[in-house]
């Protein structure tokens, strides 16, 4: 297995191939310690891919050394009478080549040290009798040292072959010591040598060392080729085997996501998703300010793209490039009508609520108050009159028999265990804020929310937006306004108002297709003066208004609704003639009794029949 010092002893040539054979990515401009990091990371979580990779070059490694000694050892035959001091040092050269920082120290000594010993045998092939009778002493003395170098060369070549035979899968560490002792020992002979050669040594030596210099380049060129096609043939292996794992793991363009686009100051923006209620998340996904420009988006706009995992340093998800927006191609994005230009018309199409999943509530509403496409209704009600229940059942309705409606649920305000029972009990999209939360995420909400719905009705979509209550969003924006100097009865600013009338005003069904419609809930009888203020300054602005009366209520009689007070402007666009014609003598009829006693009597007959058409005809008896 790598080791780090095994790894440090390597070239950068060396880690970037061993990175590139196992498959492992690191980054331009990394240096040496993060490419060995990188390999002994990799080491741990695929230990047996590691191992594979390393015996297999270990074992290649073997094979190369083996006909790397022959030819090393015949220019030494033709150069010194004897061959044994030409093979240790063969031999002791062959392990380090596994190393390159090893093997330049080695062949940068080593001539040093078979200089030496073909020095030995040149002095005593020249040298005649005569010298060595004049200095024997000096000969003595000098063959002594040559002898302690003949017996540390002895030494080195017994030791050599051990070390030659050592099998390669030991550790690296082992090795260091073994190729660092030869250098040492190289370098005393280095120092003790020139004392027993003479002047007359030099010529000679040169040339050996010219013939030692051209022996060891075609080695080092023979070992390098098969080292580099088994290195291809193993960097093959590897990416097909490391080909699987990243098809696993690999998210690019494959990941797509939808939310609603939040544009902030500076121009860029985040996709927010519904389930956090358009809040901050960190499921929020990055829109540049070019995309934004480019494809024409604006707040409030349902993207749907492809993201890709943010990058090193970056915290969110980023929009690589929007599919559809608002259920619409891009080229119909960038030319469509801004909704303040759209030509609004009275509601034509009505909501049947009478149809699958209704109720009584909802029939009785169907007859006295229809609602169209396109409505600005309001349900007036005192507290605990089940205008909440109302409200869920005209949903669950309008969901069940018009499926091409995109329908929204904004709860502002209230208690968080009706948000639940909402989200469990409507099949529409249920976007909350209750009221623990401060007023500004409400004011929040109720503004992207808006910008939403006004998108799609771009869009030619047809969207009805379920507001429970207008009073509270009133009272939130009236918190978050800043202060006019000009306040109102009841503490209301004069400037609090306009973003609440802005947001119910929206309602409108639009000339050439699509239509906004909301139905919106406002309380009075609170015993709040601003609650009454609130009351009278959206009391006009409807073109639908349902009463809820507290003393039906209190009779156990629902719907609450007070029939008299209750009514739809324009109803005769809505209503065919026949039911809009018995409708009106149904009401003349009904003018004469109070609230509780109509209600009994409408609710008391309607229940014996199945539908509103078989109820009118039987009034007619």
């Amino acid at each position: 297995m790598f080791n780090i010092e095994t790894l440090r002893s390597k070239s950068v040539t060396e880690l970037t191939k061993i990175l590139k054979d196992l498959g492992v990515k690191v980054a331009r401009n990394s240096n040496d310690n993060d490419k060995i990091f990188a390999v002994l990371d990799f080491q741990a979580s695929n230990p047996k891919v590691a191992k594979d990779y390393f015996n297999a070059t270990e074992t290649s490694m073997d094979t190369e050394e083996k006909p790397a000694d022959k030819p090393a050892k015949a220019p030494v035959r033709k150069a010194a009478p004897k061959r044994q001091p030409a093979k240790p040092k063969a031999e002791v050269t062959a392990p380090a080549e596994a190393k390159p920082q090893a093997e330049e120290k080695v062949e940068e000594k080593v001539p040093v040290a078979e200089e030496i010993k073909q020095e030995e045998p040149k002095t005593e092939t020249v040298s005649t009798p005569e010298e060595n009778n004049s200095a024997q002493s000096k000969k003595k003395r000098k063959r002594v040292v040559a002898n302690t170098g003949n017996t540390e060369a002895s030494q080195e070549r017994a030791e050599a072959p051990k070390n030659a035979e050592q099998p390669q899968e030991s550790a690296p560490s082992e090795e260091k010591p073994a190729a660092s002792q030869p250098q040492a020992r190289s370098q005393q002979k280095g120092h003790n040598n020139p004392q027993n050669s003479g002047n007359q040594n030099k010529n000679p030596n040169q040339h050996q060392n010219q013939n030692q210099g051209q022996n060891q380049n075609p080695n080092q060129h023979q070992n390098q080729n098969p080292n580099q096609n088994q290195h291809r043939q193993h960097a093959d292996r590897n990416e097909e085997h490391h080909s699987e794992h990243r098809k696993e793991f690999s998210f690019d363009g494959m990941v797509s996501i939808e939310g609603v686009l939040e544009i902030l100051p500076d121009n860029y923006g985040f996709l927010r998703s519904s389930d956090f209620s358009y809040i901050s998340s960190p499921d929020d996904v990055y829109v540049s300010t070019a995309q934004i420009r480019n494809f024409g988006l604006k707040t409030g706009d349902t993207v749907k793209g492809i993201v890709r995992l943010p990058k090193e340093g970056e915290k969110y998800f980023s929009l690589l490039k929007p599919i559809e927006v608002n259920g619409r191609d891009l080229a119909f994005i960038k030319d469509r009508v801004a909704f303040e230009y759209l030509t609004p018309l009275f509601p034509e199409e009505k909501f049947n609520l009478a149809g699958d999943n209704s109720t009584m509530s909802t029939r009785i509403v169907d007859l006295f108050a229809p609602i169209g496409k396109g409505q600005r209704a309001m349900i007036v009600a005192q507290p605990k009159t089940g205008k909440t229940m109302l409200l869920k059942d005209i949903a669950n309705s309008i969901a069940a028999n018009h499926p091409e409606v995109y329908m929204m649920v904004l709860l502002i305000d209230e208690r968080p265990e009706e948000v639940t029972d909402m989200e469990r009990s409507v099949n529409a999209e249920v976007i909350a804020s209750t009221f623990d939360e401060a007023a500004d995420k409400h004011v929040k909400v109720a503004n992207l929310v808006l910008a939403k719905a006004q998108r799609m009705v771009e869009c030619g979509h047809d969207v009805v937006i379920l507001l429970d209550s207008i009073t509270r969003l009133a009272r939130a924006y009236n918190t978050v306004t800043p202060a006019s100097g000009k306040v109102l009865s009841g503490g209301v600013d004069a400037n609090a108002l306009h973003k609440p009338k802005r947001f119910f005003g929206a309602a409108r069904k639009i000339e050439g297709g699509g239509s906004l419609t909301i139905i919106a809930t406002a309380l009075i009888d609170t015993g709040s003066k601003m609650d009454e203020v609130i009351f009278e300054e959206f009391k006009g602005t409807g073109n639908m208004e349902l009463q809820l009366d507290r003393k039906i209520a209190n009779r156990r009689i629902y719907p609450a609704i007070d029939l008299v007070s209750s009514s739809t402007r324009r109803d005769d666009l809505l209503l065919d003639e026949v039911t809009s014609q018995r409708m009106w003598i149904f009401r003349k009829y009904l003018a004469e009794m109070n609230p509780v006693e109509a209600m009994e009597f409408v609710n008391k007959n309607i229940r014996g029949t199945l539908n509103n058409e078989e109820f009118m005809m039987s009034m007619n008896k």
